[in-house]
């Protein structure tokens, strides 16, 4: 295991030389006569030699680059990883190799201040999505309850708007939980003070419905605005409903607190 270590650093030595001297497009060669006498890299360098090589469209160098950074410790290297089989960027999709990575990276217990907590927040979300309905041809099988409890760890323990957001949900509908609607509109609140875009429509809908409808025919005017196209296609019939159903007034209302929320970028 040292020895493969101690060939894989040589290789990313020579090959952060090679990338240094070359043409922008030209491919990275490897001298691997000198491989074995070159001394370990760091895994923050080789990690940073993988985004370079990645961000240059050398792809299986970052790859390499990545794999030996995660195997070394580095968090940032296994969720790049994870990404890209993910999304089948740079490998052939493969969710169940994804699954992996991301596990790995959920058995980090670290601190909310901690630079690595983004990855570990959206490496328990990820998982939490791939329980929920399971990978066909795989191992993983849908678990709803693990999905939970991963949502829950990173909505509570890292405040991830995506998590906050599902757990919303799952109060709203309730999945797995006793229902509660101002439990749900609470998780909701704190997803769409981040500026998520599901949760400031879901909850602007729960408001119109609730009897706030300025409030909540704002919140969905913002949403549908902000909104992907995959995204609008929901909750543009939300929007328009409570604006036919809205009085002139509170639609010239709504319309004014929605401007200003666009532009303070309050909720």
């Amino acid at each position: 295991m040292r020895e493969a270590m101690t060939i894989r650093a040589g290789v990313f030595a020579v090959a952060m030389a090679a990338m240094s001297l070359a043409v922008v497009g030209e491919a990275l060669a490897l001298d691997e006569k000198n491989v074995i006498a070159k001394p370990e890299r760091s895994p923050w360098a080789v990690f940073r030699f993988g985004f370079s090589a990645y961000k240059q469209g050398h792809k299986q160098e970052a790859i390499e680059a990545y794999r030996y950074a995660a195997e070394n410790g580095q968090i940032g290297a296994s969720w790049k990883l994870a990404r890209m089989y993910a999304e089948g960027d740079g490998v052939a999709r493969d969710d169940y190799e994804a699954f992996k990575f991301y596990s790995e990276i959920a058995r980090q217990d670290v601190e909310p201040d901690n630079p690595d907590v983004s990855y570990v927040a959206d490496a328990l979300v990820e998982l939490a999505h791939y329980l929920r309905r399971g990978i066909p041809g795989s191992p993983v099988q849908a678990n709803p309850q693990a999905a939970q409890d991963y949502y829950m760890r990173a909505a509570a323990n890292y405040r991830n708007p995506v998590a906050q957001y599902e757990v919303g949900l799952m109060f709203l509908n309730g999945e797995g939980v006793r229902k509660s609607v101002q439990t749900a509109g609470r998780w909701l609140q704190l997803a769409a003070e981040k500026g998520h875009t599901g949760a400031q429509a879901t909850l602007g809908n729960l408001l119109c419905h609730g009897g706030q409808t300025v409030r909540g025919l704002a919140m969905l005017t913002v949403a549908l605005e902000r909104a992907q196209s995959s995204e609008a296609a929901w909750i543009r019939p939300m929007q328009e409903e409570a604006f036919a159903l809205a009085t002139e007034s509170d639609r010239r209302t709504a319309m004014a607190l929605a401007q200003r929320m666009l532009t303070t970028g309050t909720q």
